[in-house]
């Protein structure tokens, strides 16, 4: 039997019918031939261009901003500060309020009138993937920011867009380098607050390994860093999943901290800082950690905060503030509050206002409430616009009736100066309870412990003159990275059972925008 690969033709001539067109007719056809033109083939090269970078927010999305902005330099892309001159601009949203929101849209659509290619991150994607304005766009999902490049590739290389928000892999800590830095402790919280759509994006809590924050510190240090800030949704709330808590890093943060170098604590909300005030005390008195922390109490209406699943009351958050200001005098507390939150009274405003009039919050975050789609607070009954506006008005006013520095002219102090002043003409500078002073603009000052005498003060600021002949301290132990370099070396990862950690510390730039301190509404 002949096998399925054995010719059944003697010859390919056999193949020729007499139905088949003449050699003739077929050179006749050709002529009617219209040839298809060749697409042309655009040598791209991803890693050559430029990108902008945007990031609203927090200082945990600044953190990514900054991981991702790092990751996109170290493959060869030139991160520029000319949304003008890019390629492709990389959006870093934000979900907490409508405005953050609205600005990252307009970017959007800005980018598209400008031709630009566009790729967005953050929490607004993530909470709703599939809203219009979203469609046709390259998306990185909060838990994906170690992919960035493989997207920013592809969004280069084709019209087409790549979502990645969806797969969960394991997340890399934000390292970013610069002054300050930036260290993630974990990724979302425990809290299921009614108005807050963060949670929606970032899930569940996940918090990294004390081995791995502890040896991205000591690689920041050598690399030149003299300050990190801790950040994270709720910084109290470190280490529940994996069986340790906040202090215990702490503690072995500071071992890591050279002298003259600080530690800045990020917010961290009442219930899981109230089990650890001794603790807090002892870290918050150390000469290298700043006497400062972010504590939100939102409102001091009881009812509210119920209806917002705070889990706390406001006895608790004046617990936790006096405990904190009697043991470490002089601390900063720093505090957020809604205004207008849904089923708000007089009342209940009435109560936060006379808060404030009590302890006199030296910074102060005033936020009208904003209904976010999708949380429970959206369905509530709302306050009327006219009077979250008011309200917000005369929190605001009550805020700015009072100095928090006066008393503090002529007083001689250490500061650590780390970035510009908003209008460049001074370097600030931060005292041992964060307070913000202007110092000359003097290059030899940058990075540097200085002592000064404060001799003018504002609402938000002071003003200090640099001591003569006084000694400039120098903390790093290297020479500081310059804006825009690439850093951090990888090195060899750890290996945790039930953690959350990352393949490797991988590389990273130094920030392009410093953050300040919002002391103000």
């Amino acid at each position: 039997m002949p096998s399925a690969c054995d010719s059944l033709l003697d010859d390919i001539e056999d193949m020729v019918t007499s139905h088949d067109p003449t050699p003739h007719e077929r050179q006749f056809a050709r002529r009617n031939i219209v040839p298809r033109p060749r697409r042309h083939q655009l040598h791209v090269i991803p890693g050559t261009q430029k990108v902008w970078v945007r990031t609203w927010g927090c200082s945990h999305n600044s953190s990514d901003g900054e991981y991702m902005a790092g990751q996109l330099a170290a493959s060869g892309y030139k991160i520029t500060e000319n949304p003008s001159d890019a390629d492709l601009w990389l959006l870093n949203s934000c979900t907490v309020k409508n405005p953050a929101e609205d600005h990252f849209r307009n970017s959007i659509k800005k980018a598209q009138e400008q031709n630009k290619k566009v790729v967005v991150a953050g929490c607004v994607p993530q909470a709703q993937p599939r809203t219009d304005y979203l469609r046709e766009l390259s998306i990185i999902g909060v838990q994906q920011i170690d992919r960035v490049v493989e997207v920013v590739d592809e969004a280069i290389k084709v019209f087409r867009h790549v979502d990645i928000c969806h797969t969960y892999q394991c997340v890399c800590i934000a390292p970013d380098v610069y002054d300050p830095l930036f260290l993630s402790l974990s990724h979302s919280c425990l809290n299921a607050c009614t108005y807050c759509k963060t949670k929606h994006a970032r899930g569940d809590l996940a918090s990294y390994p004390i081995e791995e924050l502890v040896e991205r510190a000591r690689q920041s240090f050598q690399e030149g860093i003299c300050e990190i800030w801790l950040t994270s949704e709720d910084t109290g709330a470190y280490g529940r999943d994996i069986g340790t808590d906040l202090p215990s890093l702490l503690w072995e943060l500071v071992k890591e901290i050279p002298e003259g170098a600080m530690l800045r604590l990020g917010m961290t909300n009442p219930p899981y800082i109230l089990e650890h005030l001794e603790e807090m005390v002892r870290i918050l008195q150390h000469p290298r950690v700043y006497a400062f922390l972010h504590v939100p109490v939102q409102s001091a209406s009881d009812s509210v905060l119920m209806d917002m699943k705070r889990e706390y009351c406001c006895a608790d958050f004046r617990r936790v503030t006096d405990f904190l200001q009697e043991r470490v005098p002089g601390i900063t507390i720093a505090t957020d509050i809604i205004c207008g939150f849904p089923g708000e009274t007089e009342e209940d405003f009435e109560q936060t206002m006379e808060l404030v009039r009590q302890y006199c919050f030296p910074s102060l975050f005033i936020n009208q409430f904003y209904p976010r789609p999708g949380t429970p607070a959206a369905k509530m009954e709302q306050v009327p616009a006219h009077v979250k506006k008011q309200r917000t008005k005369e929190l605001s006013a009550l805020f700015h009736s009072y100095k928090p520095y006066d008393h503090k002219i002529g007083e001689r102090q250490r500061v650590l100066v780390t970035e510009d002043s908003f209008d460049s003409q001074y370097y600030v500078a931060h005292n041992k309870f964060y307070e913000q002073v202007l110092v000359p603009k003097k290059p030899e000052f940058k990075g540097k412990m200085i002592e000064v005498d404060i001799y003018e003060a504002g609402k938000h600021y002071m003003k200090g003159r640099p001591v003569e002949d006084a000694r400039v301290f120098t903390p790093s132990i290297a020479q500081p990275l310059q804006k825009g370099q690439v850093s951090g070396l990888p090195q060899v990862s750890l290996t945790h059972n039930n953690t959350h950690t990352h393949p490797s510390f991988t590389t990273h730039t130094r920030h392009l925008h410093k953050p300040v301190m919002i002391i103000s509404c």
